[in-house]
């Protein structure tokens, strides 16, 4: 019997922990009934009633497996740690707040049958603010006009995933990872399937200013070489620009040294517009250096505080890794034997 996992990430969701639970496992149930299934939750360090509530939901089910993770370990990495911690043969990622419908769980399934190893749910319209839904639009159009990788417009992550590109993922070694992005680049075949984004169920989004900034910024330093290139060629025109100027000025203070005044106002703004230039591309490649910075120190993606019911796949493991060596052992004896 094949096993799904659903991998839920959370941060302060008490309204939503415990109806998501219920509505994943009614739908595996009744949809799904030839699986067997878990449901994990990764909580990153919620400060409301989530892990007490996670709790009783693990005590009450022991196909619910629980990670509590020590502190805010952030959006990307937090749910990247969760999937390579599944014992399934395909995990799927969806968010606690349910804009990202359960009844999609189906359909991602019956198309992994199918041989796809991605599925993944791509937004065609969305019930929250209008605006930011255009404004990522617009996001993910540039990044597919700077990016060398094609990426995916209206993608949030959530999908299925083969355990086969959970082991790419592993493989990878990767400390401040973008699956969107990795997806993109090092996926197998994708089947997308579309969706409405409906509103959040309760609650109030975690996806203020700071964090939407901080996913375009890893997005831009991680897949495009523009921002690079924009200082190289900008910075190369505005010094052949001030060249110009530069030899005009002195070329017609020669020639009419008495009724050519150089006044200060063409200085001044001159070093203004240079010097906001200067520092909005020093800012530009802080971000580059920041991106390389936290890769270079290779810091783990998260560091656990507790887990819940994983007690008995580590036994099976355990038990699976004993029946190896034991026919190693018995396949060396043969070898002697011979």
């Amino acid at each position: 019997m094949k096993k799904i996992s659903v991998l839920i990430p959370c941060y302060n969701e008490e309204e939503n922990v415990v109806p998501i639970s219920e509505a994943v496992i009614k739908t595996l149930q009744k949809d799904l009934p030839e699986y067997d299934y878990e449901l994990v939750f990764i909580d990153n360090d919620s400060q409301d009633h989530t892990r007490s509530l996670i709790r009783q939901l693990c005590d009450e089910n022991p196909k619910i497996k629980a990670i509590f993770n020590a502190r805010n370990f952030g959006q990307f990495n937090s749910p990247y740690y969760g999937m390579l911690q599944i014992t399934g043969d395909c995990v799927i990622e969806m968010v606690a707040d349910f804009q990202d419908p359960v009844e999609l769980i189906p359909q991602y399934v019956h198309e992994w049958e199918k041989g796809y190893k991605i599925v993944i749910g791509i937004k065609t319209s969305s019930k929250e603010n209008r605006l930011m839904y255009w404004l990522r639009g617009c996001y993910y159009k540039m990044m597919k006009k700077l990016s060398d990788v094609e990426q995916i417009e209206q993608f949030t992550g959530s999908g299925l995933y083969d355990r086969d590109f959970i082991e790419v993922l592993r493989n990878l070694d990767d400390p401040t990872p973008f699956l969107r992005g990795i997806v993109a680049e090092l996926g197998f075949k994708i089947k997308q399937i579309p969706y409405e984004q409906p509103k959040r169920r309760a609650g109030e989004t975690k996806n203020h200013f700071y964090q939407l900034y901080d996913a375009a910024m890893l997005s831009i330093t991680s897949y495009t070489k523009a921002g690079l290139r924009l200082a190289t060629i900008f910075g190369s025109i505005c010094s052949l620009i001030s060249m110009v100027v530069a030899v005009v000025y002195l070329v017609m203070k020669l020639m009419y040294w008495d009724r050519f005044p150089a006044g200060m106002a063409p200085v001044l703004i001159g070093m203004c517009f240079l010097g906001s230039v200067q520092i909005f591309f020093i800012g530009l490649m802080g971000e580059y250096i920041l991106s390389i910075n936290a890769r270079v120190m290779k810091r783990p993606l998260v560091i656990e505080e507790e887990r819940l019911n994983f007690a008995a796949g580590k036994e099976e493991d355990g038990l699976e890794n004993c029946e190896d060596a034991d026919l190693f052992a018995a396949s060396l004896e043969d070898g002697d034997n011979v």
